[in-house]
C-alpha cells in the first residue's frame, strides 16, 4: 500500500514539524559548535545510521514485482482453498526472485539456484510459495542446511569464496549430486528471472474438509520460454551489468511486456506414495511426469513494479508456513524445519510484528493474543481482551477434520540421519543423458565443473571425479582430464606471474 502525497508537500522533520532549510544546522555563530537541540540534524543522522537492516542470510540479492494469479482450470476435486475456487478467479500477488548464496551486491548471473517466492493476498490469509528454479535441492536432512550454506559463502579465515570448502562438503554428502547436475549445467545460470521456471521442490498436501488429501508438487512454467547463459556469457554479464536480471524484470513490466507463468500441479494419492520407488519426502528426487502428469490450473502474471524497493521488496517476508485452509505441509523433514526457520528469520531481520509491514499484511487478521513488541503500529487490538474471554465472543472456524490412516504416525523417538543410497545417482544419470540430446550441453557441464573444482585441493578433486563417476564413468573421467589441465594451466600462469628480481 503506497502513501499518496500532494504535488508540493511541505518538508518536515520526522515528527511532522516544518523545517525551513534541510541543509542548515543550528550552531553558535557561523563558525561555532553545533547545538544538541537541533532535532532535525540529530534525527537525520540517527536515522541514516540505522537505514540498513540485516540482509537475508540466504537469498540476499533479489528483485520483485506485483501481479495476479488467475484460476484457469478447476481443481476443486483436490483442494478447498478459496483462492482456487472458480475458473477466472483472480488473486493479487507479490513475487520475489533471488540468488541463494551470494551477498546483496553479488551478480545476478552467478552460478547459483534461484529463489522463486510468491505471496498471495487471499480472502483466507496470506499464502506463500517459497520455491526455487530447480525441482530438487542439495540435501534432505534439515540439520545439514546451516552447515551447507556456510560452505557456499566465505571461508572464516580468508573471507574468500573457497572451492575446497565447497567441494569437500558436497563430495561428503553425495545425495547432492542430482542438484549439482542442474547447477553446473547451463541451467545453473538462467538468462533472466523471466526466463526460468519455478518448482515447489517439497511435497505439500491439498486437502478437503472431509479429511481427504492428495500429495502435490507445484510447477510454474515460464511463458517466455526457458533461456540460459553459458559460463562465458554469465561471466561477461557479471562484470558489464551485474544487475541485468533485476533491470530486465523492471524494464519488461515498465514496457507492459508482462511476464507470466503457467501453473501446474503433480498429484499423488497416499496409496501411490506408499508404492513409489522414492520417498515423497525426499527433496533430492523428482516425480516422473510420465507417471504423475502435470495438471494445469492457473496463470500468474506480473504487471506492476514496486514504487519503493525497500518498503515493498526488501521488507517482503515469505514463509512456507504461511498457508491457508485447503493446503498443508507434508512430513518432508526439510520442509518441516523451514516452517520454523523462515518466520524466525523474519522476526530477527524485520521484528516480531513483521506481518504489519504493508507488503506482508494480510487482507484481514484477528489474533489479540499477539500483542505489543517492537514496531506495533496497528492499534495493538485496542481494548480487546488478550486472552480467551467469556464476554468477547470470537468465531472459530474448522478448516478440516483429521486425516485418514495414512497420516497416523507411530514410532520410537530416534536420531535419524539419511545415508547415501545407490538410487541417489539414478536421476542424476538420467539428467546427464538428457543433456546429451542438446548441442554442447554435456561439454559445457564438464567445463563448468572443472573450471570451479580446479581451485580445490587435490584430495578433494579426486572425490569430485569419484562422485561424478558414479553418475557416469565417462563423465568422471572427462571432468578429471579437463580439471587437471586447468590446474596445470593455473600453476604455469602463477610461475610466469612471479616477480623477477
Amino acid at each position: 500500500m503506497v502513501k499518496e502525497y500532494s504535488d508540493s508537500p511541505v518538508y518536515t522533520a520526522s515528527n511532522g514539524c516544518p523545517v525551513m532549510n534541510p541543509q542548515a544546522s543550528q550552531r553558535v555563530g557561523e563558525n561555532g559548535p553545533l547545538l544538541l537541540q537541533d532535532f532535525h540534524l540529530i534525527d537525520l543522522l540517527a536515522h541514516f545510521d540505522r537505514e540498513r537492516i540485516p540482509e537475508r542470510v540466504v537469498h540476499a540479492k533479489g528483485a520483485g514485482a506485483f501481479g495476479e494469479f488467475e484460476v484457469t482450470d478447476d481443481i476443486s476435486d483436490l483442494t478447498s482453498a478459496d483462492m482456487f475456487n472458480g475458473i477466472g478467479k483472480k488473486t493479487r500477488c507479490l513475487a520475489r526472485f533471488s540468488t541463494v548464496g551470494g551477498e546483496k551486491g553479488s551478480p545476478d548471473s552467478a552460478r547459483d539456484p534461484r529463489g522463486f517466492a510468491v505471496k498471495f493476498y487471499t480472502e483466507e490469509g496470506n499464502y506463500d510459495w517459497v520455491f526455487n528454479n530447480t525441482p530438487i535441492f542439495f540435501l534432505r536432512d534439515p540439520s545439514k542446511f546451516p552447515v551447507f550454506i556456510h560452505t557456499q559463502k566465505r571461508n572464516p579465515q580468508t573471507n574468500l569464496k573457497d572451492a575446497t570448502m565447497f567441494w569437500d562438503y558436497l563430495t561428503q554428502n553425495q545425495e547432492s549430486v542430482h542438484q549439482l547436475m542442474h547447477l553446473f549445467s547451463d541451467r545453473g545460470t538462467p538468462f533472466s528471472f523471466r526466463h526460468m521456471n519455478g518448482y515447489s521442490g517439497h511435497t505439500y498436501k491439498f486437502t478437503k474438509p472431509d479429511g481427504s488429501f492428495r500429495y502435490v508438487q507445484i510447477h510454474l512454467k515460464t511463458d517466455q520460454g526457458s533461456k540460459t547463459l553459458t559460463n562465458e556469457e554469465a561471466g561477461a554479464l557479471a562484470s558489464s551489468n551485474p544487475d541485468h536480471a533485476t533491470e530486465d524484470l523492471f524494464n519488461s513490466i515498465e514496457k507492459k511486456e508482462f511476464p507470466s507463468w503457467t501453473v501446474y500441479v503433480q498429484v499423488m494419492t497416499p496409496e501411490q506414495a506408499e508404492k513409489f520407488k522414492y520417498s515423497v519426502f525426499d527433496l533430492t528426487k523428482t516425480w516422473p511426469q510420465k507417471e504423475f502428469p502435470l495438471r494445469r490450473f492457473g496463470k500468474m502474471t506480473l504487471n506492476e513494479n514496486p514504487q519503493n524497493y525497500f518498503a515493498e521488496i526488501e521488507q517482503a517476508a515469505f514463509s512456507p508456513s504461511h498457508l491457508v485452509p485447503g493446503v498443508e505441509p507434508s512430513a518432508d523433514p526439510v520442509l518441516q524445519s523451514r516452517l520454523f526457520s523462515y518466520p524466525d528469520t523474519h522476526r530477527h531481520r524485520l521484528g516480531v510484528n513483521y506481518q504489519q509491514i504493508p507488503a506482508n499484511c494480510p487482507l484481514r487478521a484477528f489474533n489479540p493474543f499477539q500483542r505489543d513488541g517492537a514496531m506495533q503500529v496497528n492499534g495493538n487490538y485496542g481494548a480487546n481482551p488478550n486472552y480467551q474471554s467469556s464476554f468477547r465472543p470470537v468465531t472459530y472456524k474448522t478448516t478440516c477434520t483429521s486425516h485418514d490412516a495414512h497420516e497416523k504416525w507411530v514410532g520410537t523417538a530416534t536420531n535419524f540421519a539419511f545415508r547415501v543410497f545407490p538410487e541417489d545417482y539414478e536421476q542424476a544419470t538420467a539428467l546427464w543423458n538428457v543433456l546429451g540430446r542438446y548441442e554442447n550441453q554435456q561439454k559445457n557441464f564438464v567445463s563448468n565443473v572443472a573450471g570451479h573444482a580446479c581451485g580445490a585441493r587435490k584430495d578433494v578433486r579426486e572425490r569430485v571425479y569419484e562422485m561424478f563417476g558414479k553418475v557416469d564413468k565417462g563423465l568422471g573421467e572427462a571432468i578429471r582430464k579437463k580439471c587437471e589441465e586447468n590446474v596445470g594451466a593455473l600453476e604455469e600462469a602463477m610461475k610466469k606471474a612471479q616477480p623477477r628480481l
